[in-house]
């Protein structure tokens, strides 16, 4: 690289823009000032991580913890300690550490030194940890004389409890199902989420006390709306999305053979259905349509089936398969079609890899046009297209690109809906619950609402928005003004109550007048909590400190196109003790200090310096001589995460 080159080449690791080949000059301010315009303050942000979760996880809290850079309080291991940060946002760690596509890795900075850090695989360890070693949640405040009823039992609804037990105030899950769980349970197969672990962590919850469960009960149908606004003081619906959406096509809804996604998996997953059809054809595209490919390459068919065991009579309700159906299955061709090209579909990377690696045929850029029926009425295969798609997500067949493809078994996963019937009156016009954004459901006091019944997303978001609404319900039933969500609205790091754990807490302030607070011990001094504001972009990071290290990856089992039939063991292994520890360690630690010593290194003055051992904690691990303090902004620059920054002057 020619030198006249070398200050307008963007790079990673030096905080200058492109353009920027001007270069100040230190050396007046280090050795001639005798004051400070600009001294160090100590910022916290929320790293993205966590700005992209929509559980709002401690993700970068939890990392720390089992990197060995936060330690527990002396009665608890690290392992434990970390399953109480992870689990404050969200109770399922064991879960989601599996299922969740994990939009926190898609956020991670380091994304921009190397490969994000691995953040699924250490949540699964922290799940996984906890089943092994039996934790349990530490027991909540007594209850109040308040109750609140939650209608649905899945990640919403028991996040909802969870949280609102947590607050103090009991309450009663109904679900029309016979088991709680939700789409943990009927909508992802076992394989994904591991029964045994999705039941203990639902226990967990259920333990704590106070939180009372009627399962196969329907309000609208068992118990009226009225019933429960006279029984109890506040109503969380959470009642999920479990009606399909029918295909576009001419003669869908009359056709046997033509079943949603959501019902495949229902059947699948009560144990119902253990064969399926020659040729299944699954329209979709998210993570939805991938299980239930996958399921079906696994079921696989059986020769010459009774007219009264296809699929779709179990898949309705009418009929049930036995074990010897399983015993004589074959492989089945499955196809799975989307309207995007492969970089553009909604499933992710991975799921949409182990699809192709089970054997299942994925047909991208089309859509469907037609239906084909046989003599007898039922499906006989379907004509596709190839397509554009608008800026809105409308598809437009393109002439001339018609082609048919043979199915016995036609599937649609392309949304879902609530299924209202009983409750029409909570419902809008799509068959969703409306919300505001403190999760009330407009004009209607004292009920609230999340997850897929607000707007079908992931199982994370339904997590994060109950946590929201037990708030709401909170302030409601203490008659408090709800106030405003912080911009960042997430479960933030609270470095007082990180103080007060370590029996740090600043002393009583007396309200006399004083000049500065750096010598007193009744202030945190010299820190800025802009948690709540503000995400800490890669550019404000020193990148350069980084060294570029690979990934610790779990092993995942996969099989083959040749060994899928059958083949229902889990997916994903966890770590570790020692590669999660050093997964973790590769956390940036983005908006919070991780303890590096650059900042004392590098200033020139020993202006900087480490906090007595006995006085530090994760977030007071260094302080400012501004007696020495000079402005140069140099720990500034050599920070790594961003958390220095130059103030308190002019």
């Amino acid at each position: 690289m020619a030198a006249s080159e070398e200050h307008t080449t963007n790079t990673t690791f030096l905080k200058y823009e492109e353009g920027d080949y001007e270069w100040d000059d230190f050396k007046k301010d280090i050795f001639d000032a005798d004051h400070s315009h600009k001294c160090p303050t100590y910022v916290h942000r929320t790293p993205p991580c966590q700005g992209s979760c929509p559980s709002g996880e401690d993700i970068r809290g939890w990392l720390q913890i089992v990197r060995g850079m936060e330690l527990p309080p002396e009665d608890m291991t690290w392992q434990e300690y970390a399953f109480r940060r992870a689990t404050d946002a969200n109770p399922f760690p064991a879960m989601m550490g599996r299922v969740c596509p994990a939009p926190c890795e898609d956020g991670c900075n380091r994304n921009n030194v190397d490969d994000f850090v691995g953040i699924n695989s250490v949540e699964q360890f922290i799940g996984d940890t906890a089943f092994s070693e039996g934790y349990q949640f530490e027991s909540p405040p007594p209850v109040g004389d308040k109750r609140v009823a939650i209608v649905g039992g899945g990640p919403a609804g028991l996040a909802g409890a969870y949280q609102l037990r947590r607050k103090g105030y009991s309450a009663t899950i109904f679900d029309f199902q016979e088991q709680l769980g939700g789409m943990f349970r009927y909508g992802i197969p076992g394989y994904r989420t591991p029964r045994e672990r999705l039941d203990r962590e639902i226990e967990r919850i259920i333990e704590i006390g106070d939180i009372e469960v009627r399962t196969g009960v329907r309000i609208g149908k068992d118990i009226s709306i009225a019933e429960l606004e006279a029984d109890y003081d506040a109503i969380l619906w959470a009642i999920g999305c479990q009606t399909g959406r029918d295909l576009p096509v001419e003669g869908w809804a009359d056709t046997p053979n033509c079943v949603s996604g959501v019902a495949f998996l229902d059947a699948f997953n009560k144990g119902t259905m253990k064969v399926t059809a020659e040729k299944v054809l699954c329209i979709g595209g998210g993570d939805t349509s991938i299980d239930v490919v996958s399921v079906a390459r696994r079921l696989g068919k059986i020769d010459q089936i009774h007219a009264k065991d296809r699929p779709e009579e179990v898949i309705g309700g009418y009929a049930a398969h036995d074990a010897a159906m399983a015993a004589a299955r074959e492989g089945a061709q499955v196809t799975l079609t989307a309207l995007f090209e492969r970089p553009k579909m909604t499933a992710t990377d991975a799921e949409v890899d182990d699809a192709l690696t089970e054997g299942v045929t994925i047909l991208n850029g089309v859509m469907p046009v037609a239906l084909m029926k046989d003599s007898s009425g039922r499906a006989s295969g379907l004509r596709l297209a190839k397509c554009s798609v608008n800026e809105k997500g409308v598809p437009t067949p393109l002439e001339g690109t018609e082609f048919d493809v043979e199915a016995d078994l036609i599937v649609s996963a392309i949304g879902q809906s609530g299924d209202l019937n009983g409750i029409e009156e909570m419902g809008n016009q799509r068959s969703f619950i409306d919300a505001d954004r403190y999760f009330q459901v407009p004009d209607r006091p004292g009920h609230f609402v999340a997850g897929d019944i607000v707007r079908p997303h992931l199982l994370t978001t339904a997590i994060g928005q109950a946590s929201i609404a037990s708030e709401s319900i909170d302030h409601y039933l203490q008659g408090r003004d709800a106030g405003r969500r912080p911009k960042v609205d997430v479960h933030h790091f609270n470095l007082l109550s990180k103080l007060n754990e370590q029996s740090l807490a600043p002393t009583t302030y007396d309200h006399t007048q004083a000049w500065g607070t750096a010598d007193a011990n009744f202030a945190v001094h010299n820190y800025e909590d802009r948690s709540a504001h503000e995400i800490i972009p890669a550019d404000k990071l020193f990148l350069g400190h980084f060294e570029q290290t690979p990934r610790y990856l779990r092993e995942a089992t996969v099989p083959g196109a040749e060994e899928v039939l059958g083949h229902f063991e889990e997916r994903h292994h966890g770590l570790v003790d020692e590669a999660a520890r050093a997964e973790a360690e590769r956390c940036m630690s983005c908006g919070l200090c991780f303890e590096c010593n650059n900042c004392v290194i590098f200033c020139p003055q020993d202006a900087v310096f480490r906090v007595n051992k006995d006085q530090s904690t994760t977030g007071r691990y260094v302080d400012t001589d501004y007696d020495k303090c000079i402005g140069c902004h140099i720990c500034a620059d050599v920070c790594p995460s961003g958390y220095i920054d130059m103030g308190m002057g002019e």
